[in-house]
């Protein structure tokens, strides 16, 4: 891949450098202008050749002079993702950074690198924004090539036909992937089907392509980022890899009376209150678009292209009678997650775990159980997910829906989806979704993290 440099003289003035071997794909003609005096942003702008077809993500590289400079991800803005042939700008804002016109970068430049779309991000919670090596890029070839350890290719089938993807097994058998460091893969924008009916039936069209979370987040990572350990099942050899549970809506962005208001959809994604779970995660990593899914992105990193009962695109309904735990429609969700009749209470399904059982009971640690086409994991049961969304029943499809503007429906409570170590089968299928009020925390609510891409 060809880099191509851009060089702005104080800030101010600018001119092109280009590489006269043509490598495809290639940028050129990059050009780095700042806004001033009307403003302190800078448009960097760049033309990127490549087939028709195809897409890339470009990696900003900033100097003054030969120094490099911290570039956080939350800096920049525009064209830097999943973008096709064309003229394109990207646009990098000093004031998200140590750098502003107090001190004039006279030899500032940058250098465009053209890459493959990331199927998997790996943040480290341990650095901080900017750090080197904090946000690593896995790349498909690199995966199916053994770097990154075990992958599997077309794992599920929908009634029968293939769903393409490969995903990355081996993250699930390594802890520091669940604790230490925040997995996160590619879901495409997509048309695809909500609700609660087999098939679904809601046309839903997501038009960005997100990132989410391989796992819920654990505790370990809610104690890195916040340095409190809020869980139920606190059990000082397990707790680090299970799912975070007891933490509120309010816990992870920040309430309607924060200042600034926070309010979804009223406001918008890129309000969270300063204090609040998200509020550090984004001032610790610099990843400004890192949130709560809406419940249609939850519903279609859960769904993977399958239209069943569950996730496997072969589940029959389950029986949710006494047997249910024996009973054979049960054998799909028992590889799937963990719900109240495989480990989520004792002596089968009759006796609530105390909180500091194992993980054979209660919660289970995130990737024990099989993920889905996707790769994601315990997206069926374990701890329901928050999502953004305020609660409005039946679901609401149509394009990046955001539902309703206010919790009328059932006063205070957001929606929350994908069932828990404590629930029966039939509330850890695909389309249930259910509300719990934003103040409230319980022993089953946790979360997912999604990245939202421009």
């Amino acid at each position: 891949m060809m880099k191509t440099t851009g060089i702005v003289m104080g800030l101010l003035a600018a001119f092109i450098v280009t590489n006269s071997l043509a490598v495809e794909p290639e940028i050129s003609e990059v050009k780095v202008r700042q806004r001033w005096p009307w403003s302190r942003l800078v448009n960097i702008d760049y033309t990127l050749s490549c087939d028709p077809e195809q897409r890339e993500s470009v990696t900003v590289e900033a100097y003054e002079g030969d120094a490099p400079l911290s570039l956080p991800l939350g800096s920049l803005s525009g064209d830097f993702y999943n973008v096709c042939g064309g003229t394109h700008r990207i646009v990098w804002d000093p004031t998200a950074t140590a750098y502003t016109n107090a001190g004039v970068l006279s030899e500032f430049r940058v250098e465009l690198t053209p890459t493959p779309v990331p199927l998997y991000m790996i943040v480290d919670l341990t650095m901080d924004a900017g750090d080197a090596g904090q946000v690593v890029n896995v790349y498909e070839e690199d995966l199916t090539n053994g770097l990154w350890g075990a992958w599997v290719r077309n794992p599920v089938t929908n009634a029968g036909s293939v769903i393409e993807s490969v995903i990355w097994t081996g993250v699930a058998t390594n802890d520091i992937y669940k604790t230490d460091k925040l997995v996160l893969r590619r879901v495409p924008a997509t048309t695809f089907k909500m609700g609660t009916t087999v098939p679904p039936t809601i046309s839903t069209t997501l038009t960005k392509d997100f990132y989410a979370g391989v796992f819920e987040v654990t505790q370990r990572q809610w104690e890195l980022i916040t340095g409190d350990k809020p869980s139920y099942f606190s059990n000082a050899a397990y707790y680090e890899a299970r799912p975070v549970e007891q933490v509120s809506y309010e816990d992870i962005r920040g309430a309607t009376n924060s200042t600034p208001t926070v309010n979804w959809p009223l406001t918008d994604r890129t309000v969270v209150a300063s204090d609040s779970f998200l509020g550090q995660l984004r001032a610790k990593t610099g990843l400004m678009d890192i949130d709560l899914p809406t419940a249609a992105q939850s519903e279609c990193l859960t769904r993977a292209d399958t239209q069943t009962y569950y996730n496997d695109g072969e589940s029959a309904a389950p029986d949710d009678g006494v047997s249910q735990n024996t009973s054979l429609s049960n054998l799909f969700i028992d590889v799937l997650g963990r719900y109240r009749y495989n480990g989520g209470y004792k002596n089968g399904g009759a006796t609530f775990p105390g909180p500091i059982p194992s993980p054979e009971n209660g919660t289970a640690t995130v990737g024990s159980y099989r993920p889905n086409a996707w790769g994601l994991y315990d997206t069926i049961g374990n701890v329901w997910e928050w999502c953004l969304n305020w609660y409005e029943s039946p679901a609401v499809g149509g394009i990046d829906p955001s539902g309703t503007t206010s919790g009328t429906q059932r006063v205070g409570q957001r929606v929350m989806r994908n069932g828990c170590f404590n629930a029966g089968a039939s509330s850890c299928s695909v389309g249930v979704h259910s509300a719990y009020l934003t103040t409230s925390r319980g022993y089953g609510v946790g979360c997912r993290l999604v990245r939202t891409m421009p």
